[in-house]
């Protein structure tokens, strides 16, 4: 037994090394950084601990040092969740349907929907959302479609607003929540599905009693590989949204970049990665609980 315990440590070694030495090692800094004090040209004063970050993050000085409350940043984190719930919630409307019909699919009409949904991670994500500018854009594609029809008569303005930056993210983390789904649709064994009909349920109630239920590992793990990156998306809100729809990973960019703020970035940062912990953790209560119910 200690034998193959001492085995099984062996062949984890590595992965434990990468995930300390890529993964731990940055969030400890990053904790560390959130607690220095800021420097009087930026970055740190090393050595100088305070949590003056953590304060920022709900209270302001005013010119004679009082604090009062500031409720600028819970609102863009307000946003940002508001934003990646939607993502998620459009993405999995959108993935759903899509899943179930390539579900139905040969393998080898499936792979070719795989391999046309699978298209858009062949290129940069920069690229893409530059794409998305000259086709949102005033004059640009869809304006120009739109115009041609005669469905408006006037300029959409859709680009630099928070319905662009939704297009992008959807865009952008679609393929996320077709996968897994796919992958749980395929593995409901087909007998199941016809027993049901056998039995009088019509499709709505095949879908909701029997599909559903059994493809909710693969819709709960979309939904977390959407709303995760979402939360922190920068790429999509700087250029499609144009500085309206500031998230949280614009506002840490900005601290590090041009405020030159380290501290509060990296307790942006911090912050950041506890709420998705939180709602991972949430997530696996929830199937935790699901699994002693059903039992």
């Amino acid at each position: 037994m200690n034998e193959q315990r001492l085995s099984n440590l062996t062949l984890l070694s590595p992965a434990v090394l990468f995930l300390a030495a890529f993964i731990l090692a940055p969030l400890l800094l990053m904790l560390y950084v959130s607690v220095l004090e800021r420097g009087p040209f930026g970055g740190v004063v090393w050595g100088s601990h305070t949590g003056i970050a953590y304060q920022k993050l709900l209270y302001e000085r005013d010119l004679l040092g009082r604090l009062s409350f500031n409720s600028d940043y819970i609102a863009i984190f307000a946003r940002s969740c508001r934003l990646a719930a939607m993502t998620t919630l459009i993405t999995f409307l959108i993935a759903l349907p899509t899943a179930l019909y390539m579900s139905t699919l040969s393998r080898k009409q499936a792979a070719w929907i795989l391999f046309l949904v699978t298209i858009p991670f062949w290129t940069n994500l920069l690229v893409r959302n530059f794409a998305w500018i000259l086709i949102l854009r005033g004059g640009g594609v869809l304006d120009t479609f739109m115009q041609w029809t005669g469905w408006v008569t006037q300029p959409l303005d859709i680009l630099y607003t928070p319905l662009a930056t939704g297009i992008g993210l959807t865009y952008s983390f679609l393929p996320f929540m077709i996968l897994p789904i796919y992958v749980a649709l395929e593995r409901i064994d087909p007998s199941v599905i016809e027993a049901a009909f056998d039995l009088g349920a019509n499709r709505l109630r095949v879908l909701q009693r029997v599909v559903l239920p059994l493809a909710m590992p693969g819709i709960v793990g979309g939904a977390i590989l959407v709303f995760v990156p979402c939360l922190g998306a920068y790429v999509s809100p700087e250029l499609l949204g144009g500085g309206k729809s500031l998230m949280i990973g614009n506002l840490v960019q900005a601290q590090f970049g041009a405020s030159r703020n380290w501290p509060f970035g990296a307790a942006l940062g911090i912050v950041l990665v506890l709420a998705l912990l939180l709602v991972m953790a949430m997530a696996a209560l929830a199937n935790q609980h699901k699994k002693r119910v059903s039992r």
